[in-house]
């Protein structure tokens, strides 16, 4: 029958391309260059900040709209950094585009994943994955499809029965035709359903959108009440009113923030694309450096899903060895199966047909046993010890106990007929014991998260000793605690056990869920990696979810991070970039929320006091330039990897309040109590917040490096530089020696305000 199948021609395949029946994605996983630009040109902050500069130019104060240079520059960097970022990370999607065998005009082809068109027919074998919705034509397997039923038996599929993608063959071959195809096909359906579900956890975002909308919320009705009062109230002109209400208005927006935060997390996944780790949600970078709890599955993370043999024991008499090991070579190279298990017999027994294979039948997990006949020669059965074997040896309890995989050989003279009950005279020929390979430097990894702070879990749906000797053999720590799941009912105290255990064993696709749901209501952060379908309902419910490339394409598909060379040590790297980013925001933050902070509680001391606010934008754009943007632009590039701790916006804001409080209370100061001209005052004013700011920016690049050292000594020379240099256009005045020296003493007295506040803020930390 299978030689009548020839399946579709290219022309065929072609047409139906044309009608959009094939499987191309209809989305991409990165953004398009047209929603990046959009995402960077029309924000809140934007719009606020051109609104400023339309006021400006309708007071024609041209010089004070220097800052929208900035604003442009920033969306430019912004867009370039994305673009850059999209780029690389569209390109290594390529390397993740699964491959599938299918039949054109009569003969084997393979296409990528998205090649396939309906009416396709696919060869179907052992450890493939099903990517399209099919139908079989003929042979049969058996199928894992843990991911739609939540059980982890294997299903048969005969003839005339349908196939859903997301699904894997355990084994046997089949053909199939195809009968949906892209997001029409099941896999596709749930793929979209588990993104919408998904939101992203970035503390990042969260806390720049409770910025964004407190900031919003006070920005307008504060602009108004400043113009009324300098307009109607000081009877200042127009343009004056205009200028004052507009630098109070752009001190009040961390403008550099958005950017900084969007750029540094390009810049991380620029730099793991390089290294061949597939980011394929940005803020998962962050998530993943707040993760204090690791899940990960056995197969295919502590080891490399492969095995090899440990030893082979030849059960039978001698004078019979030669023919018992020809009868082991034909069925392996007769066998449909194509598992880890017998990858590595034949590794041991090189496959050769030097005997006629007659009848097969592929090894079922459920049956737990697979079979094929060479007709008068005989049959060899190959399955589970406790199948095969008349008894259960001690060499193989000993092994089972130590976490081997035991399997039994064995030899029946009869010829097999379609029957699925093992014949009463079968021979043991061999016992065959096989490990897993555990990956190269996973120890090490390991080590790396528990001198980090992160729990690691083991999850598996394999026999408990196998795991927990598994896990030992990798460096879990506490590979001793560990529990059978399909022992404990079906009322299962998941919130108890996802504490008190570390090793998981015998566990389905849901109670997978079940443990990650757990951990998380107790507070912890996330991460889970797979490399199956049975991982996916857990990977969606993971703070952050990660697959290697070897694994199916459902699980690459929903997942943030996907380890391209299948290698989990390069976990830590991500956790890495993760923390650099999150570190080095949090630090440059607490400069730019000063402004942000001293502005708003500037315009309420204006206001009640029937004050000018003592600033123009222009002198706010160079504290912009020189003191937020260039130092922190600069920083974003450094390895700080230190151990997150606390909010992100708490920290930030508790960083700068100090330095906010301490510029407000002084410029306060010199606002209501000293007598000078206004020119005199304002000049003051500047340089004791250029000096407050200053402060903050050395603060933050405590402790030194060179190029911390180099970015304040230039920061401190470029910014005077430029008030000497451009006086006029700044609108400063020169201060006798006198009132410089008292300028000194002002900010003196505030240096010794600012070391009480942090003084205070240690003693209320402890």
């Amino acid at each position: 029958m299978e030689t009548e199948i020839i399946g579709l021609t290219e022309a065929e395949a072609e047409e139906r391309k044309r009608r959009d029946q094939d499987g191309a994605p209809r989305r991409s996983i990165t953004k398009s260059t047209g929603q990046i630009i959009r995402e960077n040109v029309f924000t809140l902050f934007n719009l606020l900040n051109f609104s400023i500069a339309v006021l400006l130019l309708f007071a024609k104060a041209y010089s004070n709209m220097l800052f929208i240079a900035i604003i442009l520059l920033n969306i430019l960097i912004g867009i370039a950094q994305e673009l850059k970022a999209k780029k690389l990370v569209d390109e290594l999607s390529l390397l993740n585009r699964p491959q599938v065998t299918v039949l054109r005009d009569g003969k084997e082809k393979t296409v990528a994943a998205e090649e396939i068109v309906k009416d396709d027919v696919m060869i179907l074998e052992s450890g493939r994955q099903i990517c399209s919705d099919a139908v079989v034509l003929s042979g049969s397997l058996e199928v894992n499809e843990s991911l739609l039923t939540g059980e982890s038996d294997a299903v048969v599929k005969e003839p005339g029965d349908a196939l859903l993608s997301g699904s894997s063959v355990i084994s046997g071959k089949c053909y199939a035709r195809v009968t949906h195809v892209g997001n029409e096909s099941y896999i596709g359906k749930l793929a979209d359903a588990v993104k919408a579900e998904k939101e992203t956890g970035s503390e990042l975002l969260a806390s720049m959108r409770k910025v964004t909308r407190f900031t919003s919320f006070l920005i307008l009705p504060l602009g108004i009440l400043l113009f009324i009062e300098a307009f109607l109230l000081r009877r200042a002109p127009f343009d004056t009113a205009v200028v004052a209400t507009a630098a109070a208005l752009l001190g009040m927006l961390p403008k550099g923030l958005v950017l900084l935060i969007s750029v540094s997390l390009a810049n991380g996944v620029i730099r793991l694309s390089k290294k061949k780790i597939l980011v394929q949600n940005i803020y998962s970078l962050e998530t993943l450096a707040h993760v204090d709890v690791l899940c990960l599955d056995k197969t295919g993370t502590l080891t490399d899903g492969n095995m090899k043999v440990r030893g082979v024991s030849y059960m039978g008499d001698f004078k019979g060895e030669k023919k018992a090991e020809r009868l082991v070579r034909s069925y392996l190279a007769a066998s449909d199966d194509n598992n880890a298990t017998i990858q590595a017999l034949k590794a041991e027994f090189k496959p050769e047909l030097l005997h006629t294979p007659v009848e097969k039948l592929s090894f079922s997990s459920k049956r737990k046993w697979g079979a094929v006949s060479f007709g008068t020669a005989g049959t060899i059965y190959v399955g589970a010890p406790e199948r095969i074997l008349d008894g259960c040896p001690e060499t193989v309890s000993r092994a089972l106990e130590q976490g081997y995989r035991v399997l039994a050989i064995g030899y029946s003279k009869q010829s097999w007929t379609e029957s699925e009950a093992l014949p009463a005279d079968i021979l043991p020929l061999y016992i065959v014991t096989l490990e897993d390979n555990i990956r190269k430097s996973v120890g090490e990894t390991l080590d790396y998260f528990y001198r980090e702070g992160v729990a690691v879990k083991v999850i598996s749906g394999d026999h408990v000793k196998t795991v927990s000797m598994v896990a030992k053999k990798a460096g879990l720590k506490h590979w001793e605690k560990a529990v059978d799941v399909s022992i404990l009912g079906e009322d299962i105290d998941y919130d108890r056990i996802c504490e008190e255990y570390d090793v998981f064993a015998r566990v389905t696709p849901k109670q997978k869920q079940e443990l990650v749901a757990a951990l998380k209501r107790k507070g912890h952060h996330v991460a889970m990696t797979g490399d199956g379908v049975n991982d996916l309902l857990a990977l969606r419910t993971a703070d952050c979810s990660i697959a290697v490339a070897e694994g199916s394409d459902a699980s690459r598909q929903i997942s943030q991070v996907v380890l391209l060379e299948s290698d989990f040590t390069h976990l830590p790297q991500v956790v890495m970039e993760g923390r650099k980013v999150v570190n080095n925001v949090t630090r440059t933050a607490g400069v730019i929320f000063i402004k942000t902070i001293y502005s708003h509680l500037l315009s309420l001391i204006c206001l009640l006091g029937n004050l000018s606010f003592p600033f123009i934008p222009i002198q706010i754009t160079l504290i912009d330039a020189a003191m937020e943007a260039y130092p922190s632009f600069l920083t974003i590039f450094e390895s700080d990897t230190r151990r997150i701790r606390g909010s992100f916006l708490k920290k930030a804001i508790g960083n700068a309040l100090p330095f906010a409080l301490t510029a407000t209370c002084i410029m306060a100061f010199v606002a209501l109590f000293l007598p000078l001209p206004a020119a005199q005052k304002q000049t003051m004013m500047y340089l004791l917040l250029i000096l407050t700011t200053m402060a903050a920016v050395i603060k933050s690049c405590v402790p030194f490096t060179a190029l911390r050292t180099f970015i304040c000594v230039t920061m401190v020379i470029g910014t005077f530089l430029a008030l000497w240099l451009f006086p006029a256009l700044l609108e400063i005045t020169a201060l006798s020696p006198m009132l410089l020296a008292f300028t000194a003493l002002i900010f003196g007295m505030g240096l010794i305000i600012l070391l009480l506040m942090f003084k205070a803020k240690q003693m209320m930390e402890t």
